[in-house]
């Protein structure tokens, strides 16, 4: 599994206060789309935080059912990318922060359906910026993401990651 890392703040283990795991889908149909959660004009893949006693799959498989209501029977693929950020100060909290965030590619021709998901359970960020999910072809997807920086400060953070994360999907085609 490829490892990004992020530590514009140059912080050591020792330096950290808190760690926050959270899982990711890149959701891609045989027409080659993606599925993708818009919140406060900005794109994002969907999943979320890991729960207490939760498998890296179990977070995923709750996650995508939450944010586009569709239902994963089993996920058998393993994590394709791992991004880590190293935060100092994590949003003015005092604490020092390493997000680790596990990519997985899934193939499905199950479309979104708002009607199952559980949009109650998103985070409040989430429900304020009226969540709602888009379907992008791949090949537009990189300019729609760079199209969207000025959108928002946070897409400019956010939009390299999934560049990123994107660049490492296509080197496994």
């Amino acid at each position: 599994m490829k490892q990004i890392v992020f530590n514009h703040d140059n912080l050591k283990e020792d330096d950290i206060d808190e760690v926050v795991v959270r899982t990711k889908g890149l959701i891609i149909n045989n027409k080659d789309e993606i599925t993708l959660g818009y919140s406060h004009k900005t794109y994002q893949f969907p999943g979320g935080h890991l729960e207490e006693g939760e498998t890296l799959k179990d977070c995923l498989i709750r996650e995508i059912k939450e944010e586009t209501g569709i239902e994963l029977e089993e996920v058998t693929l393993n994590p394709f990318v791992k991004i880590i950020y190293y935060t100092k100060n994590y949003r003015n909290s005092g604490k020092n922060r390493k997000n680790e965030i596990y990519y997985y590619i899934i193939k499905t021709n199950k479309v979104f359906n708002m009607d199952e998901a559980n949009l109650d359970d998103l985070d409040e960020w989430e429900q304020d910026g009226n969540y709602v999910v888009k379907v992008i072809p791949l090949k537009n997807v990189k300019k729609v993401l760079v199209d969207s920086i000025p959108d928002n400060p946070m897409n400019k953070i956010i939009v390299e990651e999934m560049l990123n994360v994107l660049d490492e999907y296509e080197r496994t085609l």
